[in-house]
């Protein structure tokens, strides 16, 4: 097993948002087909995220408090609340803005994204919404958003094996959960005094469990109950480039979405309904410019030591 750290990163421009990214990470790019892992919160804080584009990938919404509002391209307009799952599916092109709701003022939640399959990532731009209920399990609950896990099932499809889920643990108390072994698996810890399988694991820190792992048992030492994410699918075969908001197969193929969305081109549609919450905000976020080297790709084949 390993622990990947946090690092901090600004989410937005004027005023931008803290959040905490575990992946990507340049000891690991992935868990699974899970590319991008960024938690924030509770912060006392306004997202305003104007329209911008992304290719390649499925965007996952998941808030613990507030409510942000989403307009995309594809025409949907949806508000996403605390355990309400919202899943994007950019294919071949999307843009979309957030923004949290007037009368939010504390945003705390996680945004993750899944690297599409060569086969289904020039699909058709498509939205889901599912709000899971909740499963009751030894020393604890869930809430699968995505997948299955303890007998729990999401509908939500996705285009490779996944699991996504939050996972409370209930004040000094072991919660026991059988794993796929097929499966990669990443728990990030959101809140709580935790150990897995007899490891410390901090607050904004993913652990990172690999193919083969069967069980893990996770520990709250403390007064109250504590929130985790649990993430995994079976490994991703696939190298991918990632840049930006993009995800494709070449740098070539990076620089033609760059140029696109610069162009306005129709590969991304238009999003209507965006209204900054920052008066001298920006319509539409431009790219920014590409590093003067090719952009190489990035494979799932981890470079960290395990931990002793």
């Amino acid at each position: 097993m390993e622990i990947i750290t946090a690092r901090e990163v600004p989410l937005g421009s004027l005023r931008a948002m803290k959040v905490y990214r575990t992946l990507p990470h340049r000891e690991r790019t992935m868990i699974g087909a899970w590319c991008f892992v960024d938690h924030y919160g509770p912060e006392e804080t306004a997202m305003d995220v104007a329209p911008h584009p992304h290719t390649g990938l499925q965007t996952v919404s998941w808030l613990f408090k507030g409510t942000i509002m989403h307009h995309d391209s594809a025409d949907n307009h949806v508000v996403v609340a605390p355990g309400e799952v919202n899943l994007m599916t950019a294919g071949a092109g999307i843009c979309h803005s957030e923004t949290s709701t007037t009368d939010t003022t504390i945003l705390h939640g996680v945004q993750l994204w899944t690297a599409l399959p060569d086969a289904a990532r020039h699909t058709t731009r498509r939205f889901d919404h599912f709000a899971p209920p909740v499963t009751p399990i030894a020393g604890g609950e869930l809430l699968v958003f995505l997948g299955a896990l303890a007998g729990a099932t999401s509908p939500v499809p996705t285009f490779s094996p996944l699991l996504g889920a939050e996972l409370r643990v209930f004040a000094h108390q072991t919660v026991t959960l059988t794993l796929n072994p097929s499966f990669e698996h990443g728990v990030l810890v959101d809140d709580g005094l935790i150990t897995i399988n007899g490891q410390s694991v901090a607050r904004t820190e993913l652990l990172f469990s690999p193919v083969g792992e069967t069980q893990l048992r996770i520990t709250n030492s403390g007064d109250h109950t504590a929130r985790l994410i649990v993430i995994g699918g079976t490994p991703f075969e696939e190298e991918i480039v990632m840049w930006w908001n993009f995800i494709g197969r070449s740098s070539d193929e990076i620089k033609q979405y760059r140029a696109e969305w610069e162009a306005g081109s129709e590969r991304f549609g238009t999003t209507r309904g965006y209204i900054a919450r920052n008066p001298v905000g920006k319509a539409r976020i431009p790219a920014p410019q590409l590093p003067p080297v090719e952009l190489k790709p990035r494979g799932n084949t981890p470079r960290m030591r395990p931990l002793s």
